[in-house]
């Protein structure tokens, strides 16, 4: 098992409520006022089952039907609003995962800037959009055994017929909650606190060691 760096980038914040929506960078105390704030990388223990995928733009958005309609269109995303599942872009490279009535996590390569995609969609409607980028940490867990890996620490039941491909939902990992996405019959994606990326990567790794005896 090896410990592998997730590389990491400094993002603004962009956050609005009400019937506005204000972006700024969130910035460091102290004597560095003024300066972006640094992330240290995570780390993630890899494994032939688990691996650390790259930075990207994640966005919470909440809000009623009028604002996930005026969100998919801005994202040329078709928002689901059947519970725990998941819309994705066909070249775009976003995703909306449903995570609740009035709640879907954004989430996009690094580079795409979500947030100035809904600033004048979302401006007359009352929202709160969030940037939560550098809280969360993601990576893949793949392979034909991916289920029984996750089960040793996850309470779903991850077979096809009741978890299929596109399902999400907010569950728990061991001692960790996390943000469970099926991406193909094989592969899932988690999403889970950068504080708790390197307790979850080791505990699935060690799982897969026995996997290997």
């Amino acid at each position: 098992m090896d410990d592998i760096v997730a590389p990491t980038a400094t993002r603004s914040t962009s956050t609005s409520t009400g019937t506005g929506t204000s972006t700024g960078t969130r910035t460091a105390t102290g004597t560095g006022a003024g300066t972006k704030a640094i992330r240290q990388p995570v780390r993630i223990a890899s494994s032939m089952l688990v691996r650390a995928l790259l930075p990207a733009t994640r966005y919470i958005l909440r809000g009623g039907p009028d604002v996930m309609n005026a969100a998919g269109l801005a994202l040329a995303l078709s928002l689901s609003q059947i519970a725990c599942r998941a819309a994705t872009g066909a070249t775009s490279g976003l995703a909306a995962l449903w995570l609740g009535p009035d709640e879907q996590l954004l989430l996009g390569p690094e580079a795409s800037d979500i947030g100035a995609a809904l600033q004048s969609a979302l401006r007359d409607l009352p929202h709160s959009l969030v940037d939560v980028s550098h809280r969360q940490a993601a990576f893949e867990v793949s392979g034909p055994r991916s289920p029984l890996l996750l089960n040793a620490g996850c309470p779903l039941d991850l077979d096809p017929s009741a978890f299929p491909v596109g399902m999400c939902t907010r569950t728990v990992l061991a001692k960790a909650e996390i943000v469970l996405w099926r991406t193909s019959q094989d592969v899932f994606h988690v999403e889970v606190w950068r504080s708790f990326a390197d307790y979850v990567s080791r505990f699935l790794a060690e799982v897969a060691r026995e996997f290997a005896t």
